[in-house]
């Protein structure tokens, strides 16, 4: 494996931490911003990795968004042909949108930190590591999706029950955030200040202080969870 293919909507919606296991093993990570580069230049049939990253837009949002049908074309593709796909927020409702499955709205925002249930598919799964650990994971999503047909449900809470699912072999999708860093988040707060302004009972000093207590320990795990789907991806 010598690189791994990023999907980014937004500059400060990175790797995160993802990227020092890239560094670690010496893999290249190559970003495409997808409002500014040709999605359509990305060969579905390569075996490099793809990551398709979160952002604040809609998965339906194409009319606004043309990039975003190049977005769903080259994953159902690749997802047709069982390459290495992992989707994180907006890129899991891609996922599931490619994959026919419908997205929408959910009853409310969640947004902040909380534990994952898993289920008995997820506790075999890349996953697992949260369950033993309990450990909150960052949610900021304010949408979700039905289950896709042939895909298998790893992950729930109990506002969205469609946090997690594996598609074959190689294709994970996750809602939330296992990337994410204390420090990167800070980017965050500003870029997304607004959203947090207009939802009731967040504040920014509220989520920072949530960061300072899972943050880093959230994204060590999650550095263990990417290792891993590496791994199974080069199989």
């Amino acid at each position: 494996m010598k690189r791994v293919i990023a999907i980014r909507h937004l500059a400060f919606e990175d790797m995160g931490s993802f990227a020092d296991v890239l560094h670690e093993r010496g893999i290249a990570l190559d970003y495409v911003d997808a409002a500014r580069d040709d999605l359509g230049a990305i060969a579905p049939d390569s075996d490099d990795p793809l990551v398709v990253l979160g952002g604040p837009i809609s998965a339906n949002d194409t009319e606004d968004y043309p990039f975003l049908e190049l977005a769903l074309n080259l994953l159902r593709q690749r997802l047709a042909l069982d390459k290495p796909t992992l989707g994180i927020c907006l890129g899991a409702q891609l996922m599931a949108r490619a994959l026919g499955a419908r997205v929408y709205p959910g009853v409310e925002k969640e947004i902040g930190w909380s534990p994952l249930a898993l289920s008995a598919a997820g506790e075999r799964s890349p996953l697992r590591v949260l369950q033993a650990s309990n450990a909150p994971v960052l949610h900021w999503h304010g949408e979700t999706f039905d289950l896709p047909a042939g895909a298998v449900l790893l992950a729930s809470t109990e506002r969205y029950a469609q946090q997690a699912f594996s598609y074959r072999k190689h294709a994970l999708a996750l809602q939330f955030h296992i990337e994410a860093t204390a420090q990167g988040l800070e980017n965050w707060y500003v870029g997304h200040t607004a959203e947090i302004a207009q939802t009731p009972g967040l504040s920014v000093p509220g989520l920072r202080q949530q960061a300072r207590q899972h943050a880093a320990s959230t994204a060590a795990l999650g550095k263990q969870i990417f290792a891993d789907w590496l791994a199974a991806g080069a199989d």
